[in-house]
């Protein structure tokens, strides 16, 4: 082993090590990578940047914004109808209709967008139909995962596997040649999920249902502002409820109305009747202080059942995939004077928090228990900070756009199939036509790309570069063939399809992807065999992210809103990544021969 190996070993290790431990994002954990790899000279100061000129990473943020066209012309709202439409009340009609409509949309955009765009419909669906929302968002996240395998936009690491081929001049993929194997991939995981799946998915009660209502009942109080107390005369601000107190005064009474759209500047008169959300503790201590009363109004101001009315109510939402308020506090957020809502309870790895909830920072996964008027629930929306879980109403003028989202995506599709037009420039055509068109703003198309997912891969390309040069690839390619080589190619691709498996769940699946495929590519040259079967083996091993919900963003989009605890995953998961093992070491050698 030379020093150089050793070296880019060394760097290897300690990204995998950082990725698991998730104390720094990914595209800061891929930047440092490749800090180290020019500063330690293991590629040239030109090598070192190529990856942000490279054609995958174009295609990648391209791909984000064609999908964000299609997500603001309301293509969801038309797909949650036709789901409800199709299934019924049948829950594995649903499960099977809900995974075919999210797998092939996979096909077409990234994955996380996918899964943003039903999970909204889904909730409804499952709300509609009796059936816990839990056993349906697990099913969601895991098909857009492997509906990305069908063509070669339906995931960056496609896009990514697709591009070191070329710049190796080596035989490529065309835009649909994943798709026998990608279709037999996703039609396994449906199997497993109406067979096997939905038997050991979890019972949970979603948030905003009855369990959850009568938990934050336990911190709605009513108290009434004696004309010698200290809030008479005082605005909320100057109140202190909140900093002081932990309270959240969520609605006022004053004689015979109601006052719900409440602001800083809001004045506490005497004889106002607060509904106040925060511990019993807290409510006693702040009526003792500032001179309250406990208030018994009409029961209509009281039961958190009835704020579910048409002028104010609950609404859920969770951070979009990618929100700008990640690790912002509430208080930072200014939610009330920005949104009009109130947060009344997070809930957080299957656990509802209620208290100090405007210190505490928001992760990605959280879901929000929000209270305010339902008018105002579509601006949560609009700033791409929030995914609101219930349908919206798409503006008219936005939803007249749809045909033409739809019609921009078939074109980029019929230009790399029949024109040849490369797929990085079709879909930068494509992402242009819907700026243009109006089916998104520019500062919508900026906001609309994983700009995470755009460094991760730029700042991971270099790395495979270095594991060329330095011959790092090659090393552990003849580590693997000693070991297992003498039992054939098809033990060699497994092996490969395994390594692939297990570097995905602590990292994401470009990053997998990087590391890989050059050792992939080696091994086949090695055996004489298709590199191309072996490539295929990284992808559809690499989008196997099921044993955790960090293991990839679409499970983290679904923990919150499904109620699910960690192992969940692994529960339903593990079994799933061994047929898909076994259907793809099977089938794979079919579509793609091993000696072409």
């Amino acid at each position: 082993m030379t020093s150089e190996i050793a070296l880019t070993l060394a760097i290897i290790a300690g990204a995998l090590i950082v990725f698991g431990t998730e104390k720094l994002r990914v595209d800061v954990v891929a930047l440092l990578v490749l800090i180290t790899l020019g500063l330690t000279g293991l590629v040239g100061p030109k090598e070192v940047f190529a990856g942000f000129s490279n054609s995958a990473v174009i295609t990648v943020w391209a791909v984000y914004i064609v999908s964000g066209g299609l997500f603001k012309t309301g293509v969801a709202d038309i797909l949650g109808k036709f789901i409800l439409r199709l299934s019924g009340n049948s829950e594995i009609r649903l499960i099977t209709v809900i995974m075919l409509t999210c797998g092939l949309m996979s096909a077409f955009m990234n994955n996380v967008g996918a899964t943003a765009m039903l999970l909204p419909a889904v909730v409804s669906v499952a709300k509609q139909t009796k059936i816990p929302v839990s056993k349906l968002l697990i099913p969601l996240s895991f098909s857009s995962l492997l509906g990305g395998t069908i063509t070669l936009i339906g995931t960056p690491a496609n896009i990514l596997a697709t591009s070191i081929l070329a710049e190796k001049g080596l035989p490529t993929f065309g835009f649909f040649d994943f798709m026998p194997i990608g279709v037999v991939v996703l039609a396994t995981g449906v199997l497993y999920m109406i067979v096997i799946g939905r038997h050991v998915l979890p019972v949970r009660q979603p948030p905003g249902d009855a369990q959850v209502k009568g938990e934050l009942r336990k911190y709605i109080g009513e108290v009434r502002v004696l004309p010698d107390g200290k809030l008479a005369g005082c605005t909320l601000l100057e109140s202190k409820l909140g900093a002081d107190f932990d309270l959240t005064v969520i609605a006022m009474v004053r004689g015979s109305k109601t006052i719900t759209k409440l602001e800083r500047d809001t004045l506490i008169q005497p004889d106002d009747i607060l509904l106040i959300e925060g511990s019993t503790e807290n409510l006693l201590r702040a009526r003792k202080e500032l001179g309250l009363e406990i208030a018994n109004i009409n029961k209509e101001h009281a039961e958190l059942d009835k704020l579910s009315e048409i002028e104010i109510g609950i609404v859920e939402a969770t951070l979009a995939p990618r929100s700008s308020v990640e690790n912002r506090s509430l208080r930072s957020l200014n939610l009330r004077e920005r949104y009009g809502f109130t947060a009344l309870a997070i809930r957080r790895q299957g656990k509802i928090i209620t208290e100090r909830l405007s210190d505490l920072d928001l992760k990605f996964g959280d879901d929000l228990i929000l209270q305010g008027p339902r008018r105002r629930a579509s601006a949560l929306q609009s700033k791409n900070d929030f995914l609101v879980l219930e349908p919206l109403n798409i503006p008219e003028d936005r939803r007249r756009k749809m045909p033409i989202a739809v019609g921009l995506m078939l074109l980029v599709i019929g230009l790399v199939l029949f024109a040849g037009i490369d797929i990085s420039l079709a879909m930068v055509m494509g992402a242009v036509g819907m700026v243009i068109s109006r089916c998104l703003s520019m500062d919508e198309a900026y906001a609309s790309i994983d700009w995470r997912t755009v460094f991760l891969v730029a700042g991971m390309l270099p790395l495979g570069a270095a594991m060329e040069t330095t011959g790092t690839a090659q090393y552990i390619a003849d580590l693997m063939l000693n070991t297992i080589g003498s039992m054939g190619p098809l033990a060699a691709l497994a092996g490969i399809y395994l390594l692939a498996a297990l570097i995905t769940q602590p990292m994401s699946n470009a990053a997998a992807i990087v590391l890989v495929v050059p050792i992939a590519l080696d091994t086949a040259m090695s055996l004489g065999v298709n590199h191309l079967t072996f490539t295929l083996a990284v992808v559809i091993g690499a989008a196997t992210s099921f044993l955790t919900p960090v293991g990839h963003k679409a499970n983290v989009l679904v923990f919150g809103p499904g109620g699910y605890k960690f192992f969940d995953y692994a529960r339903v998961g593990a079994l799933l990544t061994l047929f898909l093992f076994i259907v793809t070491m099977i089938s794979l050698p079919i579509f793609f021969p091993l000696f072409p």
